[in-house]
């Protein structure tokens, strides 16, 4: 599809009002753009930056009418917004990623049938309705395996571990949903992620521009990102076929916006797909203070029909997010923070810390990993008082 570019001073209006959005609305911001949000909880970390905020359902059609009337191309930053809301936008104002990105990447089902359809390494998962399947699924996979819903999945909620002790009657009372995915349980060597930029056909280029940021290592506590650091400590070879395999899939679900896509990588040195998140990513945070181009301003780009940024790596980095448990004993001690060398610090705007609540996050600057870890254990000591 040829498009012509959204200009610095268009407005871009954005679906969802979190920490995503508002990162995105400061690139947005620092290029001359003016920025509307849709969220339906006033003062959002992403409406406090915004020209106009909409707080309203995603059901509220007759206001995203509205809305789409402000805005000359529309984005989103998470995927669990109703396709019924997307229907209503994609006939009166550019959606980017479009309305099929976000329907199959909204679902665990729809994605991981994509995926091996596609031919994309995946996890082997079974499709389950009941109890009987799941009894049947759990002896064809083996155990350990993973029951998942197959809606609003993150950080490791409507998930559940199944061992040969496990009692599945209860197992499928708990999950509590029509259907799910049981997938077989990946003795994986790392967790990494490649975030993938992927641009419009413009009238004056007959190519369609997709660019890779540099593969992360991601390390999770309690099913939460924890830290993500780059350059990851992988064979080249690994990182670009990471790439190589991200940028597939982009092309193959024709985004023109942000993928993000996580990995398992084996001990047997193999990447299979995890999920997919058609979006800026959290593992993708160190871009803002690390690359060239951060991922929110290359969401931008991309959704403008402008050229793709650079995303070449400037320095090691770490990313370390900040949830609401910090805030335990009190306000953390900022200045004590900001005294590192090297560290970046990035705070979200939510006035509620909650225990696993992604409150902000960090990024460590240094010469080396090893370094940006030394000073990243100096943060830690600092903020547990």
């Amino acid at each position: 599809m040829k498009s012509t570019p959204i200009l610095p001073g268009s407005t871009i209006g954005c679906l969802g009002g979190g920490q995503l959005g508002r990162m995105f609305a400061l690139a947005a911001r620092k290029m001359g753009y003016r920025v509307h949000t849709v969220d339906p909880m006033p003062d959002s970390p992403t409406g406090q930056i915004s020209d106009r905020e909409f707080n309203v359902p995603f059901t509220d059609i007759a206001t995203l009418m509205e809305f789409a009337k402000g805005v000359d191309v529309v984005t989103y930053e998470f995927e669990n917004i109703p396709v019924e809301a997307l229907d209503a936008l994609a006939p009166r104002v550019p959606l980017r990623p479009g309305r099929n990105v976000l329907y199959t990447t909204q679902n665990r089902l729809r994605e991981k049938q994509f995926l091996q359809g596609a031919g994309f390494p995946v996890a082997p998962f079974r499709v389950v309705q009941n109890e009987k399947e799941l009894r049947q699924g759990v002896s064809e996979l083996g155990c350990p395996c993973v029951l998942k819903t197959a809606d609003f999945g993150y950080d490791g909620k409507g998930q559940q571990k199944i061992t040969y002790e496990t009692d599945l009657a209860e197992v499928w009372r708990r999950h509590n949903a029509f259907n799910g995915v049981l997938e077989a349980w990946v003795p994986f060597a790392a967790e990494m992620s490649v975030v993938v930029g992927r641009g419009l056909v413009l009238e004056e280029d007959e190519q369609q521009q997709t660019l890779a940021f540099p593969p992360t290592m991601n390390d999770h506590e309690n099913h939460i990102l924890a830290t993500s650091i780059a350059p990851a400590p992988f064979a080249e070879s690994i990182q670009a076929r990471a790439q190589s395999i991200a940028t597939a899939i982009a092309k193959e679900l024709d985004v023109v916006g942000l993928l993000a896509v996580e990995f398992f990588l084996t001990k047997r040195g193999d990447l299979l797909v995890n999920e997919l998140a058609p979006r800026p990513h959290n593992s993708g945070h160190y871009s803002f203070d690390a690359c060239v181009t951060s991922q929110f301003e290359q969401q931008l780009r991309a959704v403008c029909g402008l050229p793709l940024g650079d995303t070449r790596l400037l320095s090691p980095v770490l990313m370390r997010n900040l949830l609401g448990d910090v805030w335990a004993n009190g306000m953390p001690d900022w200045g004590g923070l900001l005294a590192l060398p090297g560290l970046r610090l990035h705070l979200y705007g939510k006035s509620e810390p909650r225990h696993g609540r992604k409150m902000g996050h960090y990024c460590v600057l240094s010469e080396s990993i090893d370094r940006a870890r030394e000073i990243d254990a100096q943060a830690q000591k600092i903020i547990r008082g």
